[in-house]
């Protein structure tokens, strides 16, 4: 087979070594980030979000979402990823397990439209579809599956918890979101191929 030939061969759909590199530093990144945390009632104040927005708007949909998904699994295996330092099934059982579960659908929304957005290359309104995808996550998947698990666990009507618990955290997350934002359009123009693997 000719070099030209080998090079235009289509790419199998399991991911490669880097692939799973990218996946691994970006669960380690998601677990150092929850551990910057400050403790407001049964939901602490966290990076996660800011994590697992980064993971998405660099690597996309499904990169994305598998450095969630292996942050979650070794936190349930027993290290201390979770926030808090906590670690193990008890904590995705637990008040705030919603929240990390809908972080694997987020990651999920947010890196399809972080592709779609870079589809003709990066441009004035790349940052802009970037924050809309991360607030789109944050309100329409995030936010009712965290807070229905959450109300649930508690006991406590949606719109109490949703009222208490949630609402005083988001424009903290819409502030991490646009953190998330700049530093993924950033590494994009540094390695304009890397969503595109």
């Amino acid at each position: 087979m000719s070099t030209s030939t080998a090079a235009a061969a289509p790419r199998t759909k399991a991911f490669a070594p880097a692939d799973l590199a990218y996946v691994a530093v970006f669960a380690a990144l998601l677990s150092a980030l929850s551990q910057v945390n400050v403790t407001f009632g049964p939901v602490p104040f966290t990076l996660q979000t800011m994590g697992v927005a980064l993971a998405a708007l660099v690597l996309g949909p499904w990169r994305g979402a598998a450095a969630v998904v292996l942050y979650i699994l070794v936190g349930v295996a027993g290290l201390p990823v979770f926030a808090q330092g906590k670690a193990g099934l008890a904590v995705l059982l637990g008040a705030t397990g919603g929240y990390l579960i809908s972080f694997v659908l987020s990651a999920i929304v947010i890196g399809y439209i972080a592709k779609w957005a870079l589809r003709k290359g990066l441009s004035a309104m790349t940052p802009v579809w970037f924050f809309v995808g991360c607030l789109v996550s944050r309100y329409l998947v995030v936010l009712p599956i965290g807070v229905a698990w959450l109300a649930n666990y508690l006991d406590k009507p949606f719109m109490e918890a949703l009222v208490t618990i949630d609402m005083p955290f988001w424009i903290w997350d819409a502030a991490k979101s646009l953190l998330a934002v700049l530093i993924a359009v950033a590494v994009h123009k540094a390695f304009p191929r890397l969503l595109g693997r």
